[in-house]
């Protein structure tokens, strides 16, 4: 619809997952930095917080891109499973024949056991990842943790990545998680950009798009920052709402007027945006300090005159 308008190839502002669209940020090279060292160790596990929206996906894409051509590669979307389905996931993605009616949690663990040593002989590397592992419940947590234990005298043969929101980081705080925990050799949680990462998020997309024109000026860049906090997912929310509502006005240039109109459509009514740089408030008592020192210095001007 306003494709042609603004001379772009395509929406720059889609929320679907686009490797094409790719942007690292300092934040995400850094998390993608913390990542690949985990990967590098010989722990177990490895694990990736941030909020929703922040872009766990995207480190994840761009972790799977530096993995060696010798690495074999399990993922697991929908973790709500039991510890007898997660193993057999375990199976179907790494293409383990099992018996599918007989199947328990020592046969299916004995055949991952065979997998992972036949595939660490042929000079081979497993990596398991997990996404949204906020929801695995702690036995199945635990039964991940005892995968982790086939190893040789120098490596363990399994490493696994956990990709969650903050919630994983207090589940894995419970106490009979303990050593779970004790066995993460790297872990980052992801924040929100900041502002100055925002205009160059807009600024990349558009590009991508193929258009270089200044289409958001740079207070409208700086209030979709301060409407969404950072959070990439919505900022495409409101700049994709942003450029209808600018070809619906036939107007060139997004101002921070569209922005705010295009957030209040496009964001939830009860959204508050969180950035790293809070207001702050000047505490109560601090007045009533302020008062009492003014009076002091008040009485001892009285008693000087």
């Amino acid at each position: 619809m306003y494709l042609s308008y603004f001379g772009l190839r395509e929406k720059p502002f889609s929320i679907s997952p686009n490797p094409h669209y790719l942007f690292l940020s300092e934040r995400h090279k850094e998390a993608l930095a913390h990542l690949t060292y985990g990967l590098g160790e010989d722990g177990g596990f490895v694990l990736l917080t941030g909020e929703v929206g922040t872009g766990k996906t995207t480190i994840t894409r761009s972790m799977l891109e530096q993995l060696p051509e010798n690495t074999q590669l399990a993922m697991i979307h929908n973790p709500a499973l039991s510890e007898l389905e997660l193993l057999a996931s375990i199976c179907d993605e790494l293409s383990i024949n099992y018996d599918t009616r007989h199947a328990s949690l020592k046969s299916l663990t004995d055949i991952i056991k065979k997998h992972l040593e036949a595939n660490n002989k042929a000079g081979g590397h497993t990596i398991l990842i997990i996404d949204e592992a906020q929801l695995l419940a702690p036995d199945v947590l635990e039964q991940l943790r005892l995968l982790t234990n086939i190893e040789t005298d120098h490596k363990k043969l399994l490493q696994i990545v956990l990709v969650g929101q903050p919630e994983l980081q207090e589940l894995l705080k419970r106490n009979e998680l303990r050593q779970l925990a004790q066995r993460i050799t790297a872990r980052y949680h992801l924040l929100p950009l900041t502002q100055g990462q925002t205009v160059a998020y807009i600024k990349h997309r558009l590009h991508v798009a193929g258009c270089d024109q200044a289409l958001f000026s740079l207070d409208a860049m700086q209030a979709v920052h301060q409407v969404t906090g950072g959070v990439p997912r919505l900022m495409n929310l409101v700049c994709e709402r942003a450029l209808v509502g600018a070809f619906a006005k036939q107007q060139h240039i997004i101002d921070s007027n569209i922005i705010k109109k295009s957030a209040s459509e496009s964001l939830p009514a009860d959204f508050v945006a969180v950035t790293d740089t809070p207001t702050k408030h000047t505490p109560r008592w601090l007045y009533g300090l302020a008062f009492v020192a003014l009076f002091a210095i008040g009485v001892g001007l009285s008693y000087i005159l």
